[in-house]
């Protein structure tokens, strides 16, 4: 892995200890030497990653749409600021430039795009990594969600599973190292893509 997209709130949320985690990862990321991609903000839990992995050294690649772009929601000080049309772009921007995906605390955005990484692998769109970062239990209700569904019936064991978990960012980045794809996987994109 070179690089991970990581999807958060804009907001820092109602926890001091959401922005700590970003932090943490930031710091984490640039331990190991993996560069970011993130959507580009400098609010909220955005910018605190976004921050923390700038201030280490290491590589921080953004992807915003234009409607976003502005002074006040663009962080100015990235090694690379994509900006792209629609929200869409921007989802595949990421994808196409990270090896495998986080999810920290955040609100509907975060959600969709958390979901959609995980679809796109469930269907073998991709064969990259997908976990949360569980911040004091904040994700403890998707993982309910998650086996609610399985004992429905409407998601199988296997899907669920590919969602990979952790409580501290080396917990999470050491997991999603350890990932390899489930065999018999298959992928879209040709495998430079992937």
């Amino acid at each position: 892995m070179k690089r991970l997209c990581v999807f958060c709130g804009s907001s820092e949320g109602a926890r001091p200890a959401y922005a700590a985690a970003a932090r943490a990862l930031g710091v984490e990321l640039v331990k190991r030497g993996l560069g970011l991609v993130y959507g580009g903000g400098s609010v909220g839990l955005m910018g605190v990653l976004a921050d923390a992995v700038l201030g280490g050294g290491g590589e921080v690649i953004g992807v915003i749409p234009g409607p976003l772009a502005t002074p006040e929601l663009a962080h100015t000080g990235l090694d690379e600021l994509r900006v792209v049309g629609s929200m869409h772009e921007r989802k595949a921007t990421m994808a196409a430039l990270a090896d495998g995906f986080v999810a920290l605390p955040g609100g509907l955005g975060t959600f969709e795009e958390t979901l959609e990484v995980l679809t796109w692998a469930q269907l073998g769109i991709h064969t990259k990594p997908v976990g949360v970062l569980d911040v004091e239990g904040y994700w403890e209700g998707l993982r309910r969600l998650l086996a609610h569904a399985v004992d429905e019936r409407f998601v199988r064991p296997e899907y669920a599973a590919l969602l990979l978990w952790g409580a501290t960012p080396g917990e999470l980045l050491d997991r999603l190292a350890a990932w390899r794809p489930p065999t018999g996987a298959r992928a879209w994109l040709r495998p430079e893509q992937t």
